[in-house]
């Protein structure tokens, strides 16, 4: 039941968030556009308390209570981040907005970039170890919420994996041309 509650809000997101640009940028209907994207957060209310409701209804844990906590952790700290990018693009390309920003094409502005990115990764861990932990404390029951701790180990390879991108553009850094972005 989890997973296809994840799999709703995903799908629900880009649904959202795709209305919502539409109506704003094709149709020029801005408060119904700023209605849907405030919306867009409420997919996480709806994961969140599906999950806490299953889980003290009885059911044993898995994984995908697990990447329900995943899930809500990279919302609350990309999604913001996701929904500008989103409507950058989409200004730019349906109403003569400017040009997207971009991250820096190299140098040591890259590799603060990254740092930034992998930090927010690591908050989002952090994120999703708090509520998987809050969970676990709510059902107070280690035979079922076995899975959970499991996947929070799981969950670290992320950003131990991640951390190869800012180190390798800090030790390794693109040359910048010129014209480039510093």
């Amino acid at each position: 039941m989890i997973l296809a509650i994840i799999l709703g809000c995903e799908i629900g997101f880009w649904v959202l968030l795709g209305l919502g640009l539409v109506s704003r940028y094709m149709l020029g209907l801005r408060r119904l556009s700023a209605i849907l994207l405030v919306s867009v957060p409420l997919l996480d209310v709806v994961l969140l308390v599906a999950a806490v409701i299953d889980m003290r209804g009885g059911a044993s844990a898995t994984w995908h209570h697990g990447l329900a906590a995943a899930y809500i952790a990279y919302s609350i700290v990309f999604g913001h981040r996701t929904l500008k990018w989103a409507d950058a693009k989409f200004a730019h390309r349906f109403s003569d907005g400017p040009e997207p920003w971009r991250p820096p094409a190299g140098g040591m502005a890259r590799a603060r970039y990254e740092w930034g990115m992998w930090f927010r990764i690591i908050i989002a861990y952090g994120i999703a170890c708090a509520l998987l932990f809050g969970l676990i404390w709510i059902v107070d029951d280690p035979s079922r919420t076995a899975a959970l701790t499991a996947f929070m180990g799981g969950l670290l390879k992320i950003p131990m994996i991640a951390v190869l991108w800012p180190l390798t553009y800090t030790l390794f850094p693109k040359k910048v041309t010129g014209d480039s972005r510093a």
